[in-house]
């Protein structure tokens, strides 16, 4: 078995850009090397280790069991050496600064907190960038840790010691509906939700993989169902009715074009609500039952919590949502 003292960290390079390209001459061109230069370090590696690591197939270059095993957290301890090199003596000025930041959130985040952040931006850091990544990836928990996530931004129920949390916004749910809706100006009562169709979100889909209504990845718990199906649920039972749930959705973005002109109720975020309401004239009916406000919080990698830049942003996370709430408020 390979020694660590006598380690080559550029056989951890070659192996962790082959991992992700699963092929040599993708990863020579990847790490500036030729293909046998790569190969050459990947023998090198195999027999320092004393174990098989790649199978040449006719799909490229296939990882060994063992490979899978070690490759998480050797990229891992690979990203870790780079941000502490890259963060150490350096300084960070958002007026003048070139950077891009990689954000998860799903599409109802995205409408709602990132307008008022990019205004932000746009004003404080004109030089950065940010690449908005879909929170529902079964990975995020992994993305997170190979530093391919800066930040993410949803409602979790835990999350490992390793990720930083805080708290970013309180939010309460609501129904909209079509301004031509039948209902009307009234008070929406339960026994309107047995009488019309409801349309919920539920980015993990329905029931698979899920603990009440999150789904739990490498001690991440990440909420799924965007309600609360067990309030809305008890009260109609409660009430001896039946809730007629004709569509249930993977995002929020096709809610306006199903809700327009249609008899459909919808469950959402009072902010996002509050969105349809100035720009498409939907109505926002109160639920006509009690379920508990929901909390919206960013993570991050505890990695990063010496970057300033990284604490840069999450400062301003922090300003665009207290902006929404006091609109919300």
């Amino acid at each position: 078995m390979i020694s660590f003292d006598k380690l080559d960290l550029n056989l951890i390079r070659v192996f962790d850009a082959v991992m992700e390209e699963r092929s040599v001459l993708r990863a020579s061109q990847r790490l500036h090397l030729s293909k046998s230069a790569v190969s050459h370090a990947l023998s090198r590696l195999r027999d320092g280790l004393a174990q098989e690591i790649f199978v040449r197939t006719a799909k490229g270059m296939t990882p060994t069991n063992y490979a899978i095993e070690i490759s998480g957290p050797l990229r891992a301890a690979l990203h870790s050496m780079s941000k502490t090199l890259d963060q150490s003596g350096s300084s960070f000025t958002p007026e003048t600064v070139r950077r891009s930041f990689v954000i998860a959130a799903n599409d109802y985040v995205s409408a709602t907190l990132l307008p008022q952040l990019n205004r932000q931006l746009s004003t404080a850091a004109p030089g950065i960038d940010l690449s908005i990544m879909p929170a529902t990836r079964l990975d995020l928990a992994e993305q997170i840790d190979l530093g391919r996530i800066d930040v993410a931004i949803g409602t979790f129920r835990s999350a490992p010691e390793r990720f930083r949390t805080k708290a970013v916004l309180s939010q309460d749910d609501v129904f909209i509906c079509s301004g031509r809706h039948p209902i009307g100006e009234k008070l929406l009562q339960l026994e309107d939700l047995a009488q019309y169709p409801i349309a919920v979100v539920s980015l993990g889909g329905e029931g698979e993989g899920m603990l009440s209504g999150y789904i739990l990845e490498r001690g991440l718990a990440r909420q799924a169902q965007m309600y609360d199906r067990h309030a809305l649920e008890h009260a109609l039972a409660e009430a001896g009715l039946s809730m007629r749930r004709q569509i249930v959705l993977p995002h929020f973005l096709a809610l306006p074009m199903l809700l327009e002109g249609s008899e459909l109720l919808a469950i959402v975020p009072r902010p996002l609500a509050r969105t349809f309401a100035r720009t498409l004239g939907f109505m926002i009916k109160q639920l006509p039952y009690t379920a508990p406000r929901q909390q919206l919080d960013m993570i991050w990698h505890s990695d990063n919590d010496n970057d300033p830049a990284q604490r840069w942003l999450h400062a301003q996370i922090s300003s665009a949502a207290d902006e929404i709430s006091r609109l919300q408020d």
